[in-house]
């Protein structure tokens, strides 16, 4: 019972939110008789869609009824509609039980069902839009009836083709038996999505077969070609008449789904509606003229002799079998008997048609549903049909459980293994499904039994439409990710969704490789088509080769756009560059040995054969002698790359495809995070040897002997103890020439006429002791004894381990290893009596202090964070050169100062552990792209990023954060980010970016994404990736130039200079006795900080720290206003009369030059933009 009136009490809500924003515009009077509202929100609720007449009628009914009402609010407010008690807490229909039960059952939540209800609306086509579409169709059969026939001619002699127009098939071998004319088509049928009510916006295509009569048609028709030149004339001929026609805008050609064999003809409507439909003109055969027998899987309809030219043919040699030619006729014959069949389907199921637009929103957002070999909607329809026939489908189902039930059959089926055949009665006269697996690489017959409808689908294009739909289904299983945004809104490029792309720049390189593969077969069976033929071939060799480091090898589908009806056909080289995409088991991708079987197996020598000269015998630890190839590969950077050495020597040594046309994109971008001059690696190796020296000096910390209490945590919170550093420290030494010395003091400074020493980071490192009762509880004496730890433990560390020290009051630097360590000693009940605070009435209260927080951040959260994130580089091993390719862009464009470092390693820790719809990055590369996409593309306003460090957020804790996220949006900064440590704060975005930063840097996000995406995918452009990181520069008031020999990072620049200066330091040779050296200099840091102290009130200043030669300045516009005249504010400003009053301007001039003395020496000089701004 209590079920009962939860449900009741649900749907009277549900009633409530639907019948409000029905009727609007504040009409009181709405509750009386009259037919109740329609559900969902049928009308608009201002008055002002009501027209004029609209408005003014709502107006009078207010005023009608009843003059001692309050005024109406005003129209566009939605107001809640007054119901009467017997309407309100009427029960529930039992179609409204139904919903409410499907509801809980199938989707997460009521928003699901919402959205995807809002995105059917969106993609269906409207009926007024039909009307229009039904009159051009009309008109289209009107003419074509009207087309005037031709004499009888050879099909070779094409001379009584009119001027102007161009057959769209390209005629090779050009001599053809066999004899054509034109007669008007006998039959005109709409067939395809159209009728069925499944076509989707914004491409509204319609099919129409036009059947071409008998006459035209002689025996050996299905012989070489034949049938095939006869259709693209009889287009020919209807597209010359139609190009004279007033009621066309375009009229084109393309081909079917990009297949050579097959041109079609387009036609959009003139004027306004150009945009509206493509109709799409199939040519087919009469109805029973060809006998289907003639066109099985095993048959041959291309003779070779024909095909080569050749004058008589090879006594007793046997002709290959032909499918695919076979199969592009086959599709032509039954056009209307798949309408019929999915017409039949389609009744009494509206389900079908819902799934089927969500099913292809689905396949467009994975860029699966255009090209040769596509999974289009045809396909999906057929396959909706097939699941029905086997009653996985039912036809009382909703188009969201069509969807999941399609999506898990595609999942857990494979049909380059097991075909899948719509036939209903078996016919032992057709061709088996056995008969179509050694034709075809995936198999799906049609209920004909004759078309198999993948039969230019690969199975590595299969592959990926099963991989999608196993993680959409765990997608759609997961309560915690927003699987609509995720499933259907969120597009999935090639270049975000692999690892690694490569392309084959010159597609006609692959009539080589079909000589070298002896696909001659292939080639007669293509029509000529060398691209189709060889692709197969090429994707099983990759897959091959990069088994076992591969979890996918995709390929892009060939498109050839449209092309006009006076121009030449499209050759098989203008499909353009080919691109291959590789998403790697991160495991294994950058293995540098390829194990094969043992010498004395038979499979050896195909291994060797496959491999080539690479291959070679190897004895292993375990004492077995086997064939191995070993990869060439020092650096974890080259290591990221083998897959580009298997690639360029398997397309060489089987295909004959030279290296020079094959562009390798998988690490384009990492050259901007290569150090020093040699440039091999990207830093990763320096990392890992400052986390060694790290752990070997807690080590030597943990048994230090002598200290009045133990040392119980040590924690490292550099960034380069995260793997997150943009350029790792490296060991260094300091030469003395080039440091003035403090004699009595041994220490070092820069020598003022030397070029500024190399810029030595401090790798900061918190020391947590144990807690005692002798810890003093005021903070003033605990400042001292932690001053008194400092110089104990460097006393301590160079007597019992001769490491160099030099104790100060805040903390003790240590050089271990050429490395800096800045110790700091840490006391866990500090943070705490720092917050305490005494009333005016002598009461102890806590409360948080800037102080306080500042202590908590640093000894407590930051060190957290860095453990977390270093936990997540071992299990990602691509998380830290993202993070630094991210902050290396961040500090490019000049905004490194405005937002924080751990800001962005968090933003880059959320792809690794919430990917959906993709999977974790498996190189810096693909991560980068994300996090511009991330950046760019996330709702920053309306809703917080909530980073699951180490699984610790439970789902209730999500929602948590979101609602009170919601209730307390205006108090919370700009750019929310949610830890586990940290849910309702967001530290590390608190202070910055402030709003317009965020703003600039998702404007450029935007733009270098889309510049990025361009380049990476053009292969025959310059591809200077570094474009990204170059900082527009216009956009400044004031340049300050700098001068590079002051500059410490200046070999940091993203374009490296090609000589730089000595900088003072060597790389670290083992030296016990040595100088300490100058720590954490950086003279144009030091500037900045005297530039934002003066003038932080009038201007913003923005820098690259790595390595920038320049200082933009950005005036802040309320400072330029006239201020009225006081001593106080009188920095920076000059005085001058405004309407007879004194008011104060800032004197710029005189600002400009104060930025030239404050940095003497360091400023090279200063450029004012002053066409931007007025003094």
């Amino acid at each position: 019972m209590a079920v009962g009136q939860q449900q009741q009490r649900q749907q009277r809500q549900q009633r409530r939110r639907r019948r409000r924003p029905d009727q609007g515009g504040g009409t009181e009077g709405a509750a009386g008789p009259g037919p109740p509202p329609a559900p969902g929100g049928g009308q608009r609720g201002d008055c002002a869609s009501q027209g004029p007449e609209g408005a003014e009628a709502a107006a009078g009914g207010q005023r009608g009824a009843g003059r001692s009402r309050k005024r109406p609010p005003a129209a566009g407010l939605l107001q809640p509609v007054k119901l009467s008690r017997a309407e309100l807490y009427k029960p529930p229909t039992s179609e409204e039980l139904q919903q409410l039960k499907e509801t809980e059952n199938l989707f997460h939540s009521s928003l699901l069902r919402l959205q995807i209800e809002e995105l059917l609306k969106e993609v269906t086509l409207k009926e007024t839009k039909k009307k229009r579409i039904d009159a051009f169709l009309h008109e289209i059969n009107t003419l074509l009836s009207s087309i005037p026939e031709t004499s009888e001619t050879d099909l070779t002699d094409q001379a009584w083709l009119p001027k102007g127009v161009k057959v769209p098939f390209l005629q090779v071998p050009f001599s053809v038996k066999g004899r054509f004319r034109f007669l008007p088509p006998a039959e005109l049928k709409v067939v395809g999505s159209y009728l069925l009510g499944t076509c989707i916006k914004p491409e509204i295509n319609v099919d129409v077969a036009v059947t071409m009569p008998r006459e035209i048609f002689q025996d050996k028709d299905n012989l070489n070609q034949r049938y095939h030149r006869k259709r693209a004339l009889y287009l020919t001929y209807i597209a010359h008449h139609f190009s004279k026609e007033k009621l066309f805008g375009s009229v084109t050609f393309a081909y079917m789904n990009s297949n050579h064999l097959k041109p079609i003809l387009l036609l959009r409507p003139q004027g306004k509606d150009e945009k509206l439909v493509t109709v799409r003109l199939h040519a087919c055969p009469a109805p029973d003229f060809f006998k289907p027998s003639r066109f099985y899987p095993s048959k041959n309809n291309v003779r070779t002799a024909w095909f080569m030219e050749q004058s008589t043919s090879k006594e007793g040699a046997p002709e290959p079998p032909t499918p695919h030619y076979n199969n592009s006729i086959l599709c032509d014959m039954v056009l209307l008997s798949h309408l019929h069949f999915l017409s039949s389907v389609a009744t009494d199921f509206p389900g079908m048609k819902d799934g089927l637009a969500l099913l292809k929103v689905w396949l467009h957002q994975r860029q699966l549903s255009k090209g040769l070999g596509c999974f289009n909607g045809f396909l999906a329809s057929m396959l909706v049909a097939y699941l029905l026939t086997k009653r996985k489908i039912v036809k009382m189902m909703s188009g969201y459980q069509v969807l999941r039930n399609v999506l898990q059959f595609l999942a857990t089926t494979d049909l380059s293994v097991t075909g899948i055949s719509l036939v209903k009665d078996t016919d032992a006269s057709l061709p088996s499904l056995d008969d179509f697996h050694q034709a075809f690489e995936v198999v799906f017959v049609d209920p004909s039994g004759l078309v198999n409808l993948c039969a230019d689908m690969t199975a590595s294009k299969y592959h990926q439409v099963q991989f999608e739909a196993k993680s959409s289904m765990e997608i759609l299983d997961d309560s915690t990710v927003d699987g609509f945004q995720v499933l259907l809104m969120t597009a999935k490029p090639m270049l975000r969704a692999f690892d690694h792309i490569f392309h084959l720049k010159h597609v006609s390189k692959l009539q080589s490789a079909c000589k070298k593969m002896q696909l001659l077969n292939e080639l007669m069976d293509r029509g000529g088509n060398y691209m189709a033929a060889a692709l197969p071939f090429i994707v099983s060799l990759l897959s091959r080769g990069l088994a076992g480091r591969a979890l996918l090898v995709a390929h892009s589908l060939p498109q050839t756009p449209e092309w006009p009806i006076e121009a030449e056909p499209p050759k098989h080289k203008d499909v353009g560059p080919l691109a291959f995409g590789l998403l790697f088991v991160p495991e294994f991708a950058a293995s540098t040995l390829e194990k094969g079987p043992q010498a004395d197996r038979p499979e050896a020598q195909d291994f060797r054969t496959f491999w080539g000269e690479k291959s070679e015998l190897r004895r292993f630890q375990d004492g077995t002698i086997c064939e191995a190839v070993v990869w060439e590969a020092n650096t974890v950077c080259q290591k990221r790359l083998i897959p580009e050495q298997i690639v360029r020597h398997l397309l060489w040594l089987h295909a004959d495809i030279p290296e020079s046309s094959i562009c390798y994109t998988g690490a384009l971008l990492e050259s901007v995070i290569k150090t020093g001059q040699e440039a091999s690696g990207t830093g990763e190796e320096a990392m890992v040897s400052v986390v060694c020296s790290y752990d070997d000096l807690s080590r030597k910390l943990w048994n230090l002997e002598g200290l009045p209490l133990t040392v119980t945590a040590v924690q490292g919170v550099h960034p380069a103890l995260r793997y997150t550093d943009v350029f790792p420290p490296i060991p260094m030494k300091p030469v003395y020439s080039f440091h003035t010395r403090i004699r009595n003091k041994d220490l070092l400074l820069p020598s003022e006429d030397k070029p500024c020493p190399a810029y030595i980071s401090p790798l900061k490192v918190v020391c947590h002791m144990e807690g005692s009762g002798r810890w003093p509880q005021d903070k003033e004496a605990i400042k001292r004894i932690k001053a008194a730890f400092h110089l104990q433990l460097a006393e301590l560390l160079q007597q019992q381990h001769h490491l160099i020290c030099r104790p100060a009051v805040t903390h003790t630097d240590v050089y271990k290893d050429g490395y800096v360590f800045r110790l700091q000693v840490a006391y866990h009940r500090e943070p705490l009596i720092l917050k305490e605070v005494v009333t005016p009435e002598g009461m102890l209260k806590y409360q948080d202090t800037e102080e306080s927080q500042q202590l908590e951040l640093e000894t407590l959260h930051l060190p957290y964070l860095t453990s977390s994130l270093h936990g997540l580089q071992q299990q990602h091993p691509a998380f830290g050169s993202t993070c630094r390719l991210a902050k290396r862009w961040v500090s490019a464009q000049l905004l490194s100062d405005h937002i924080s470092d751990e800001c962005v390693d968090l933003l880059v820790a959320y792809l690794f552990l919430h990917p959906a719809p993709f999977t974790p990055p498996s190189s810096p590369q693909v991560g980068f792209l994300r996090f511009l996409n991330l950046l760019a593309t996330f709702d920053w306003k309306n809703s917080p990023l909530i980073v699951n460090l180490n699984a610790a957020l439970t789902d209730a804790d999500c929602t948590e954060i979101k609602n009170k996220f919601v209730a307390a949006r205006s108090r919370l900064p700009i750019m929310f980010i949610a830890t586990p440590k940290d849910k309702w704060t967001s530290m590390w975005t608190k202070e910055r970016p402030s709003a317009q930063i965020l703003q600039r840097l998702l404007v450029l996000a935007s733009e270098s994404l889309r510049a990025l995406e361009e380049q990476l995918m053009d292969p025959l452009s310059s591809q200077d990736v570094k474009m990204v990181f170059r900082p527009p520069l216009d956009f400044y008031d004031v340049l300050i130039h700098l001068n590079p020999n002051q500059i410490p990072r200046h070999l940091e620049s993203v374009d490296r200079p090609v000589k730089s200066f000595s900088r003072g330091v060597v790389k670290n040779s083992v030296g016990v006795k040595i100088l300490f050296p100058v720590v954490d200099y950086d003279p144009v840091q030091c500037y900045l900080q005297e530039l934002r102290d003066a003038f932080s009130d009038l201007a913003l200043f923005f820098y690259d720290k790595h390595g920038g030669e320049v200082i933009t300045v950005l005036w802040k516009p309320l400072s330029f206003q006239p201020q009225p005249f006081k001593v106080s504010s009188m920095k920076g400003r000059m005085v001058t009369t405004l309407n007879n009053e004194l008011v104060c301007v800032p004197n710029v001039e005189a600002i400009l030059e104060d930025f030239e003395v404050l940095g003497e020496g360091l400023v090279k000089r200063v450029e004012a933009r002053t066409e931007k701004w007025t003094i």
